[in-house]
């Protein structure tokens, strides 16, 4: 089982397409977010482990639970999506017939150059079949897309519907991904 929490609210993202731009979180949020890790790891016996994303806004959470005895394993696989030329700019300044062509073909689309949602699939993919050899539960701090993608991208999937496509996890929400087989 992965115990996954979507990092906290970055500072500066709002109106942008924000997929590997690294942006800050308030210091203060990452530590309210990590007390709420530290706290269900107890309640339900977890290790005292976490991956988190490379990006800041995932390792800040890292750093908190660094500071009171826990490991931290950094790994790139939970970083966000990339959006390539897309990443970091307003939406607004995107042109809207290259948002139409992602629609089109949300699964296999890369866009602004960067990543496929598909590829984005097999990172997490990979994570969950590294997860499921160690037996052990796993907790991380990711991103939405990294969420989205695992628990709604079939291993397999072929076509991907972007009209019924999720809404992003709330900020510092946890979503459990049971194994796949």
């Amino acid at each position: 089982m992965l115990w996954a929490w979507r990092h906290p609210k970055a500072r500066g993202a709002a109106g942008r397409c924000i997929g590997r731009t690294d942006l800050p979180v308030d210091p203060r949020k990452a530590k309210r977010l990590a007390h709420r890790i530290r706290r269900t790891a107890r309640q339900h016996g977890l290790p005292q482990v976490v991956w988190v994303s490379t990006l800041r806004r995932a390792s800040d959470v890292g750093a908190w639970l660094r500071r009171w005895g826990w490991r931290v394993q950094r790994d790139s696989r939970l970083c966000e999506m990339d959006f390539g030329a897309w990443d970091g700019r307003p939406w607004h300044r995107i042109a809207w017939a290259e948002v139409e062509t992602w629609q089109a073909d949300l699964l296999h689309h890369r866009p602004g150059g960067g990543e496929s949602l598909a590829q984005l699939a097999q990172r997490v993919q990979a994570f969950e079949a590294e997860a499921r050899a160690s037996a052990a539960p796993r907790l991380l701090v990711t991103h939405a897309g990294w969420l989205n993608a695992g628990l709604h991208v079939p291993v397999g999937c072929t076509h991907i519907d972007a009209a019924t496509w999720p809404a992003a996890p709330r900020h510092g929400s946890l979503s459990l991904l049971p194994p796949r087989d």
